[in-house]
């Protein structure tokens, strides 16, 4: 950044088209530039093939495992069908404003998020460090789930699954149940007795690693094996897989719900579902919790949203894809709750228990009851590993759209600096890097492990970023620049309704979600375990090696400007970019401009 103060006065009449004068006009001579520079533009940043490709990818990104496990129990915990009303209310007032405004960051500059942001505000330049930080780390465990859900792949294919009975040497016959017991007694479920001591081989404690589990191991490498084949071309082999795994899943929840509506009981446990209890909207929590769904569902402030419409053509309409993805993931949701609740009214008809004896969330709904329901189901030898091979679908495209955050902006930073850096070895060098550091998550105690990084990252950072980055882009920056933004890529302004959205419900809705959360606050827990002073102690470390960007980015670039402190900060808030362009990758190439700490000048 450190010419932006010499070139910005004189960058709308001697950097962009050559004209004989400065008016609406183009002469052929502008044309050929045009072309010339348009060709260049692209050679350097690739885009997608088509942009079904890119509504694919992020559609795939959008609908993850969240959309399986933590929707259905969050609605009928929180008043059933009546939770639709502020779920769709927080979707219209914040998740498809704020997916539209990444977009919009992400297309018009072809940057990833940190260079995007350093030049939207420059004083807020580290929230752009942050998000890629943040994805690095949720990288470095999210894959932790696609080794579970490979290994109940491949335990799904014999004459009968090994989660169905308490005759094995891993079970504790004293306290294990062949069936499910509900929770009246002390009993566990021969199901549960497998996630813990089959497959995780679960220790005491955080304090006792108890070793490599090199089962998971190995199902974690070929799960990183997967996902460097997904992104090592770039968008060109991440669109061509996304036709796939974006597709796939859809095919396997209709399938499941097709079987599960004949099955006894389903009824009821559909009925469980959806009924409204509508007393639970006058409850404030209720309200938070359908904003931090689709907030979290849609992956707000990851920077993954940013990266992928990078890629875009400049004049793609992005309104209309974050309008189709936004409803895809909110219909993924909807249709995965009657997935599964309709086999777990079936699961309850079977033991003659409640429903809520039954309903959980979180991991133990896809690698606890829900196996335990596949076990009873007639042709469980074909739905287990359909399942199964679905959730690694729907774990792998959320996977590789985060992975891909810290690849762009590393190609972004240094590819100019270091010409032999290469796509395919710098992919393989982050794949490897997240690899090695998810390796204790596939220790003994490596279950207590993957609860404290997700507590800490996607519970306490990922809305603080998230704030600041509404911050930045909608105050800072502000909602006229980015409506200007928008009408040079699509030719006509926002309407009032994201205008009105950016400019006061959307910061007003992230800033209630923080405050919530910082007040809601608990430790981290698993189940009845309690961790150590020092594990939470490590886990506030996690939250803050992304968050702690923020200020030093500031520091930063406040200390580097000239003048007083006012005129410093004037100047910080300033954005680099130039609206004036019809398309920002007509620009020059400036390595030194899209370098993200360097001294201003």
């Amino acid at each position: 950044m450190g010419s932006r103060h010499a070139t910005m006065e004189v960058s709308a009449e001697n950097s962009r088209i050559p004209s004989d004068e400065r008016d609406d006009t183009l002469k052929p001579l502008d044309l050929k530039v045009i072309a010339e520079m348009t060709a260049d533009a692209e050679a350097k940043r690739p885009t997608w093939s088509g942009q079904l490709e890119f509504i694919l990818a992020s559609v795939g990104y959008a609908v993850g495992l969240g959309n399986v496990w933590r929707f259905p129990y969050l609605c009928y915990s929180s008043g059933g069908g009546a939770f639709m009303v502020p779920y769709f209310t927080m979707l219209f007032l914040c998740g498809v404003p704020l997916l539209f405004m990444e977009y919009v960051v992400g297309q018009y500059t072809r940057l990833g998020p940190v260079h995007a942001i350093a030049k939207i505000c420059p004083l807020l330049k580290g929230v752009g460090l942050a998000t890629v930080v943040i994805s690095f780390v949720f990288c470095t465990y999210y894959n932790v789930l696609m080794s579970w859900a490979l290994f109940y792949f491949f335990n799904s294919f014999g004459a009968t699954l090994p989660w169905t009975s308490c005759n094995n040497t891993w079970n504790a016959v004293g306290n294990c149940s062949s069936g499910f017991p509900g929770n009246a007694t002390h009993l566990q479920s021969a199901s549960q007795q497998f996630f813990d001591h089959r497959l995780l081989e679960k220790s005491s404690g955080i304090e006792e690693a108890g070793g490599l589990r090199w089962e998971l191991f190995g199902y974690l490498l070929i799960a990183w094996v997967a996902v460097y084949f997904c992104i090592f071309k770039g968008v060109k082999s991440t669109g061509k897989v996304a036709h796939f795994t974006a597709i796939f899943p859809y095919f396997i929840l209709f399938a499941l719900l097709i079987n599960n509506v004949q099955l006894p009981g389903a009824r009821e446990g559909i009925l469980y579902f959806v009924t409204p209890v509508w007393s639970k909207l006058f409850e404030v929590k209720v309200w938070v919790n359908a904003a931090a769904q689709v907030f979290n569902s849609i992956g707000i402030a990851f920077g993954s949203m940013i990266s992928m419409a990078s890629y875009n053509k400049f004049n793609n309409n992005i309104l209309r894809d974050a309008l189709i993805v936004s409803f895809t993931n909110s219909f993924t949701s909807i249709l995965a709750g009657f997935v599964i609740f309709s086999a777990i009214g079936y699961m309850a008809h079977i033991h003659n228990l409640p429903v809520d004896n039954i309903a959980t969330d979180g991991p133990g709904l896809v690698f606890v009851v829900y196996p335990e329901v596949l076990s009873t189901m007639p042709v469980f030898q074909l739905w287990a590993p359909l399942f199964f091979f679905m959730l690694l679908c729907l774990g792998l495209d959320s996977q590789f759209a985060t992975a891909e955050v810290a690849v762009t902006f590393i190609k972004d930073e240094f590819g100019h600096k270091i010409p032999f850096l290469k796509r395919e070895m710098l992919a393989l060098a982050v794949c490897v890097v997240c690899f090695v550091l998810g390796i204790p998550h596939v220790t003994k105690g490596g279950i207590y492990v993957f609860q404290l990084m997700d507590h800490y990252t996607a519970v306490v950072s990922l809305v603080l970023l998230a704030f600041f980055e509404v911050l930045a882009v909608c105050w800072i920056f502000g909602v006229s620049r980015l409506s200007l933004m928008v009408k040079r890529m699509l030719g006509k302004t926002p309407n009032i309704y994201f205008r009105l959205c950016w400019l006061l419900l959307c910061p007003l809705l992230v800033l209630c979600i923080m405050i919530s959360s910082i007040v809601q606050y608990t430790p981290a827990r698993y189940g009845t375990y309690t961790y150590p002073v020092w594990a939470e102690c490590v886990g506030w470390c996690v939250s803050l090696v992304s968050v702690v960007w923020i200020p030093l980015g500031a520091i930063q670039e406040i200390y580097s400007n000239k003048g007083s402190l006012r005129q410093r900060l004037k100047t910080a808030m300033t954005p680099t970019i130039d609206l004036d362009a019809e398309d920002p990758s007509l620009e020059k190439h400036n390595p030194a401009s899209e370098t993200l700490f360097t001294s201003g000048a």
